[in-house]
């Protein structure tokens, strides 16, 4: 017997989204100044992707672990996912007060990797969450909510440093010291990334599994770490012919998103601003100046998942045109980069990229969600997962590296114009998806 679901009003799925507030915290952390701290730690510029790969990697295998373990967890008190929300939010508390401290690349690095790591603990089950407790006709009304929120955390986060320039906070320091005001920035989030989290588990119900019979005695026939690993594979091997479709849109989407975490620093520091020295007042500034043109990506994300939150509260949706449109304005806005006069334009590329994010986080969710079993969510949900840390490796491994390199020269401002091809071709990978059943609102 299916399970009939409610629908839920704004506040509710609201409440349910909060923690990815300081999900974001932490990713805007280090999307916008992971990078600043290996550069202040002696980092040349293309060995920085390297750096990065412990991030993807770890991804790669725990978000698949995550949703298994999820979907075959019940507890009457605790739910299903609200576990793995508060030990992920502990870990990357922690992870990320500390990551501002490090004083030599390998601990950079080794903190990317454990704050990394820990977040993806908590961000699958959210993801699935919402799968778990909205009706079919309130799946994109509640992704789109949920990029509401992750665009408010981009926001606020990325401005963090600057905020704490401002407010009196060193924004220098010694040859490979990382300033007061990152440091206060992370701290900082790792306070709103823990309490958002905690909020959402004591404000959230989760419904039960629909036979919790069943659920127990298929939990028990299957349980042990190789049966679990057999099922994964399974899953990976069977699965929807829509998930290999959205699976090609997502490679070329977070590689791209990857090259511009990366590489936004020393590119637009170079280009736009003309300072390389990370020591100099002109560096740290023009990297705070980063912060704040990677917040307008965010900040926008936020209005344009608030126009579409609107919209599919009221009206049903075209998920694959809506997507197709975003992430062309995106890619227009990584290209246009290049060619800024005045670092003011670059508030114009990045809200023209923020279009892009706002729907890379929710319509590929809301259509994957359409097509997946709902016992299955979690893993499911983790093994797409799978589609944006594999690009991530790609590019870490050599990829950004070879192909701005090979396609347009040597300059590093060349990866911006590389992001916005990759966002074009993901766009029109996205014209291949014709199931009718997940393009379109149900």
């Amino acid at each position: 017997m299916t399970q009939e679901k409610k629908q839920l009003s704004f506040w509710q799925i609201w409440n349910m989204s909060f923690g990815f507030l300081g999900i974001q915290f932490g990713f805007a952390l280090q999307g916008g100044f992971m990078s600043r701290i290996f550069q202040t730690l002696g980092a040349e510029k293309d060995a920085i992707p390297f750096l990065w790969i412990a991030a993807p990697l770890t991804g790669l295998l725990v978000q698949p672990i995550v949703g298994y373990l999820s979907d075959r967890t019940w507890h009457p008190k605790f739910g299903r996912r609200k576990p793995f929300f508060f030990l992920g939010a502990l870990m990357s508390t922690v992870a990320l007060f500390f990551a501002p401290y490090s004083s030599a690349l390998w601990m950079a690095a080794g903190s990317l990797w454990i704050l990394d790591a820990s977040i993806n603990v908590s961000m699958e089950p959210f993801r699935a969450l919402v799968a778990d407790k909205l009706p079919e006709s309130q799946r994109s009304y509640g992704f789109v909510v949920q990029t509401l929120i992750i665009g408010i955390g981009t926001w606020v986060a990325s401005n963090l440093p600057w905020m704490m320039t401002q407010l009196g906070a060193a924004n220098t320091a010694p040859e490979g010291v990382i300033p007061d005001s990152v440091k206060y920035a992370f701290g900082i989030g790792a306070v709103v990334l823990f309490t958002s989290i905690l909020y959402t588990i004591l404000t959230t119900t989760e419904y039960p599994p629909e036979d919790l019979e069943h659920f127990e005695n298929d939990k028990k026939a299957s349980s042990g770490f190789f049966s679990g690993l057999k099922e994964i594979l399974h899953l990976i091997v069977t699965m929807p012919k829509v998930m290999k479709q959205l699976g090609l849109v997502q490679f070329f989407s977070w590689f791209a998103f990857f090259t511009m975490w990366s590489f936004a620093t020393p590119a637009i520091t170079e280009h736009v601003f003309g300072t390389t020295d990370t020591s100099s007042a002109a560096y740290n500034n023009a990297a705070d100046s980063v912060g704040n043109y990677l917040g307008t990506y965010g900040l926008v994300a936020m209005f344009f998942a608030l126009i579409l939150s609107l919209i599919a509260s009221k009206i049903k949706i075209n998920r694959k045109l809506l997507h197709f449109c975003s992430l062309l304005a995106g890619g227009l806005g990584f290209i246009l980069i290049y060619y800024v006069s005045e670092p003011w334009m670059l508030h114009l590329c990045f809200a023209l990229v923020g279009i892009a994010w706002a729907s890379i986080l929710s319509m590929p969710y809301a259509m994957l969600s359409g097509s997946v079993a709902p016992q299955k969510m979690g893993v499911y949900m983790g093994i797409f997962n799978m589609f944006i840390v594999i690009p991530q490796i790609v590019a870490a491994l050599g990829g950004v590296n070879f192909l701005y390199k090979l396609l347009f020269g040597e300059e590093v401002i060349y990866t911006m114009v590389l992001a916005g091809v990759l966002l074009l071709l993901a766009g029109f990978a996205n014209l291949l998806i014709s199931d009718r059943r997940v393009t379109h609102d149900q």
